[in-house]
């Protein structure tokens, strides 16, 4: 069910409205505008790291080949595996000799030159994954915690999936040219966003200079770490006929971004893209909140409640950002899977806020229960029951209905 809302310049406020339609009210504000930035990567998204959203999006969801940006993926599933305590940072994982050959020292690709047959910590293989993208590492990983690549590869698409990493496909933990092996910026950016908002502490590895191990010092390989732009963790890569790729963040004056580029001829272009993008986004746009911690939101229908309808409202306050000197439209609607039905206790999650500009959808954020809703009266129930039944077929219709004027 999807209730509308209406916008005022920089304050968005609930619309009563019938049901299930669609009608959006909308009045200018500022709002996130394509036009307002170029980027000459093919495939580019960013987002803001407080708020998650989409600041600009080109080609996003276009697959391409990982490279080493399969190991974002491969960070993830070992900081779950850690947080769920199935393993821990000193577990020991044996350097086999797949992992030696094909990713160590013979292999002539990112390392740090595990020896074979030694013993590594979780935390020290995580170290070389994140500051030197070591592929000896990954494997070890992988092997240690799923018995091979293989099975370590299922593990990353179950997580994928969960995360809701749509277009993306993971066949080793390296990135290693593989058939099927695929992603997207939109996924990458998502992703690293997912890891530091979930794993702030292991997550800060990513920023870490260097890395030593064997007596071998080797820095951090991050093209954007000693930029100054504030830059402080994750993954650049590179993919035979596809080009420099790179996953991003920044963070600066209280502001942090996440982006992801693909598809760039040359590794200075990946350099002065990103630089360009930083800085676009740390200084084209201002916070405005829309609604404070607890604000009244809007409103959902309930069924078979003692009341019909039921406050909304978010436990965090909700802002957007916005171009400085105005812009295009904001388009907003509460979504839920509806009728909702009763009891429903206070705290509960039942809808989303959904803010579109003209083009995108710019966040996304959970609503909950503003209050409790018991059971109603039989009297209650049947009204309610016969309201389904006369309007039921309405929101039916409504549902593949336009969510938004062309």
């Amino acid at each position: 069910m999807i209730a509308a809302l209406a916008m005022k310049p920089f304050i968005l406020k609930y619309c009563a409205a019938f049901l299930a339609v669609l009608l959006l009210f909308v009045a200018p504000v500022g709002a996130q505008q394509a036009e307002a930035f170029s980027t000459r990567a093919p495939r580019a998204f960013l987002i803001d790291g407080e708020t998650g959203a989409v600041l600009f999006a080109k080609d996003e969801n276009t697959t391409f080949a990982p490279a080493s940006l399969a190991k974002i993926m491969t960070a993830e599933v070992v900081f779950s595996a850690v947080r769920d305590g199935s393993v821990t940072e000193e577990t020991l994982y044996k350097v086999s000799e797949h992992a030696w050959r094909t990713g160590g020292a013979p292999s002539r690709t990112a390392t740090m030159f595990a020896a074979l047959n030694s013993e590594v910590s979780i935390g020290n293989l995580l170290r070389g994954l994140m500051v030197i993208y070591a592929n000896d590492a990954a494997i070890v990983l992988a092997e240690g915690l799923a018995g091979s690549e293989a099975g370590f590869a299922k593990l990353m698409n179950e997580r994928a999936g969960q995360l809701g990493l749509r277009n993306s496909v993971f066949v080793n933990p390296t990135g290693f040219p593989a058939h099927g092996q695929k992603t997207s910026v939109r996924d990458m950016a998502i992703l690293a966003h997912h890891l530091w908002k979930t794993y702030p502490v292991m997550f800060s590895r990513f920023g870490l200079a260097e890395f030593n191990w064997n007596n071998i010092n080797q820095q951090n390989k991050n093209p954007l770490f000693k930029l100054g732009l504030g830059s402080d963790g994750l993954v650049a890569g590179f993919a035979e006929g596809e080009g420099y790729s790179i996953v991003a963040t920044a963070e600066r004056n209280g502001r942090r971004l996440f982006l992801a580029l693909q598809g760039l001829e040359r590794d200075s272009h990946r350099i002065d893209e990103a630089r360009a993008m930083i800085e676009w986004g740390m200084t084209a746009f201002d916070k405005v909140e829309l609604f404070a911690r607890d604000e009244t939101v809007g409103e959902a229908s309930v069924f078979g409640g003692d009341r019909p309808r039921v406050k909304l409202q978010a436990k965090e306050p909700i802002s957007v950002l916005v171009p400085v000197g105005g812009g295009d439209k904001y388009v907003g609607r509460i979504v839920y899977q509806g009728p909702i039905s009763a009891p429903l206790d206070k705290g509960a999650q039942v809808a989303s806020l959904v803010v579109y500009d003209d083009k995108l959808m710019v966040r996304e954020v959970p609503l909950y229960a503003a209050e409790p809703v018991g059971v109603g009266t039989m009297t209650q129930r049947a009204l309610g029951a016969i309201y389904e039944l006369a309007f039921g077929w309405f929101r039916g219709l409504m549902v593949d209905a336009p969510a938004r004027p062309s």
